[in-house]
């Protein structure tokens, strides 16, 4: 297997992807909780309008960028990895719940 140097120690390809893997997967879980949370307060503040749910998807949309932009930020510059690395996470991360919302609003609001 091959090993890559992380910090002073030596970890194989498995161990290094692995705990990325699960990293991204709870960061795009929160992508979702954040979803959920800015639906609930259009429902709660504007009767879950139509109007109310184009914000609310909009709001998210902003709001997961800097999320996802921010976590894209912390593996260049303090994990070490390199942009043309953390690219693809930072897509599956930012995509995956906007994609959903768009969808879910599109299709049911």
């Amino acid at each position: 297997m091959t090993a890559r140097l992380v910090r002073g120690r030596r970890k194989t390809v498995s161990q290094f992807t692995s705990g990325k893997t699960v990293r991204t997967l709870i960061i795009i879980v929160i992508g979702f909780v954040t979803w959920v949370v800015c639906m609930g307060l259009a429902k709660l503040l504007a009767n879950a309008s139509a109007a109310s749910i184009s914000i609310a998807t909009a709001a998210f949309i902003a709001i997961w960028f800097v999320i996802a932009a921010t976590n894209m930020w912390m593996g260049v510059a303090r994990a070490g990895y390199s942009f043309s690395d953390e690219l693809p996470i930072f897509l599956v991360i930012f995509l995956l719940p906007v994609a959903t919302a768009i969808i879910v609003k599109w299709r049911f609001f």
